[in-house]
């Protein structure tokens, strides 16, 4: 652990640490990947069919459509995101306007999810453009979109509207790839990614659009492990608000929450640790619409969908 904190100081204050730490990562991924891949056929539930999911971040169940999906590709990609089924099958692409006129698109969308918003009884996926390994951004940017139809060919593209909120931290800007929607407090939440501890940070629900919100800092955590394999870069909590579920590159953390207590609260206590073959790059996390399971992808083409069950009480 201390050479991975002695690297970081050294690049602290130059424009190669962001490019530095992304070489390093993908390096140890790499290698952790040949040591501790096992048979893990017995959870695939389908595959990644088409080749425009080539770098998929997040996945969430939707809340009105059976059997589907929403995912995105991580940096890089443009301001649009993904249904899919859980065997795979691309079912729509849906492009939402990015917030900043003068960029092409999203800057760096980190994870996707479901949940209530502003109108009763209504979904809306939230898209969370909230990557910084630089550390650097004033601000980052939380998308919110109603769930949309699905369209009648695979290969449609559908334009949908938008509500941006501008988040900002507390505490200066950091890198985080984990954004969950809590439906019971009505809350935001997100999980940062780096360092020793990471930090649960929370905004209200019912924003309204182009606002700018000051993050609540609720809590730290820390997991055990050695930089970077126990950075978070994804989480999810279940559409009834009863399970919350975190994941680092080589870990999944689950909870159960107590009664209606805060879900930073909940994040406090120990966690289980369920059954999980660590993926090569790893960076999506969701329960299924029933919270009986949950799915994991990894980055690039053609990838497994992974299908675990949640720790039995």
């Amino acid at each position: 652990m201390r050479i991975f904190v002695v690297i970081d100081r050294m690049l602290k204050f130059t424009w190669k640490r962001s490019f530095l730490w992304s070489v390093l990562i993908l390096v140890l991924e790499l290698a952790a990947y040949a040591q501790n891949k096992r048979d893990d056929r017995k959870y695939v539930a389908g595959h990644l069919q088409s080749s425009v999911n080539n770098e998929t971040s997040g996945i969430a169940a939707s809340s009105i459509h059976p059997d589907i999906f929403y995912i995105h590709n991580d940096s890089g990609d443009t301001s649009r995101f993904f249904a899919i089924n859980s065997e795979g099958a691309l079912i729509g692409t849906y492009y939402y306007p990015p917030a900043d006129k003068s960029y092409l698109g999203a800057k760096d969308c980190e994870d996707i999810a479901v949940g209530p918003g502003p109108i009763a009884k209504k979904s809306y996926v939230y898209v969370a453009d909230i990557g910084d390994n630089a550390e650097l951004n004033k601000f980052v940017t939380i998308y919110r979109v109603p769930e949309p139809g699905l369209p009648a060919k695979a290969d449609a593209n559908t334009n949908v509207q938008s509500d941006a909120l501008f988040v900002k931290y507390p505490d200066g800007a950091k890198d985080a790839e984990t954004l969950m929607i809590d439906p019971l407090e009505k809350l935001i939440y997100i999980v940062t990614k780096r360092h020793k501890d990471v930090g649960v940070y929370t905004a209200p629900l019912n924003f309204k659009p182009n606002d700018t919100v000051t993050l609540t800092k609720r809590c730290m955590l820390h997991f055990r492990g050695l930089q970077p394999f126990k950075w978070i870069v994804s989480g999810d909590i279940a559409k009834d608000g009863s399970q919350v579920i975190l994941k680092s590159y080589s870990r999944v953390y689950y909870w159960k929450r107590e009664g209606n207590e805060p879900i930073w609260q909940t994040l406090q206590r120990k966690p289980n640790q369920p059954a999980y073959e660590q993926e090569r790059l790893g960076e999506a996390i969701g329960f299924s619409p029933n919270g009986k399971s949950f799915y994991t992808v990894s980055e690039g083409k053609n990838q497994p969908i992974y299908l675990y069950p949640v720790p039995k009480p």
